[in-house]
């Protein structure tokens, strides 16, 4: 937290400044200074748990699962991760250092063969892509680097 004194002092120095660009700057630096405060990301996604809706392609492409249950993911507080991706399942590392990001470590998996339909190939190669998520309106959205595309999920039932 920011001690107010500090806070009064650059609400002084805005209203004192004679240009406006300045002001602007030293507005936006006492409001964004304001709101910092040490936030343990990992209780953002941590104990939470996720079942696949659709990949979205940067392209365009949708792709839905045939039941997105088989497709789930697992953040634990203390930054493991359970996977299920179709008829395989692994484990693996999470982390993000910051809002927004989204960071997953090497995923130990099981190596049995899916069927032809299965995402899980495609699954696979993208996670150590993921570099980004937002939570929006209860479902999670995982974004891949490079505008590869977006993984919605829900929570899982």
């Amino acid at each position: 937290m920011v001690p107010r004194r500090i806070i009064e002092l650059a609400v002084l120095a805005v209203t004192v400044v004679a240009t406006p660009a300045v002001a602007c700057v030293l507005g936006t630096i006492v409001a964004v200074t304001a709101g910092c405060a040490t936030v343990d990301l990992r209780h953002t996604l941590g104990n939470t748990s996720w079942q696949l809706v659709q990949f979205e392609g940067g392209d365009g492409t949708v792709l839905t699962p045939d039941e997105g249950s088989k497709y789930t993911l697992t953040f634990n507080a203390d930054g493991s991760l359970a996977a299920r991706i179709d008829c395989n399942r692994g484990r693996g590392t999470w982390k993000s250092g910051a809002p927004s990001q989204l960071e997953l470590g090497p995923m130990a998996l099981t190596r049995a063969l899916c069927p032809p339909e299965s995402l899980h190939d495609r699954i696979v190669k993208h996670l150590p892509y993921v570099r980004s998520y937002v939570i929006k309106d209860g479902h999670l959205f995982l974004s891949l680097m490079a505008d590869g595309g977006t993984y919605e999920f829900e929570p899982r039932q």
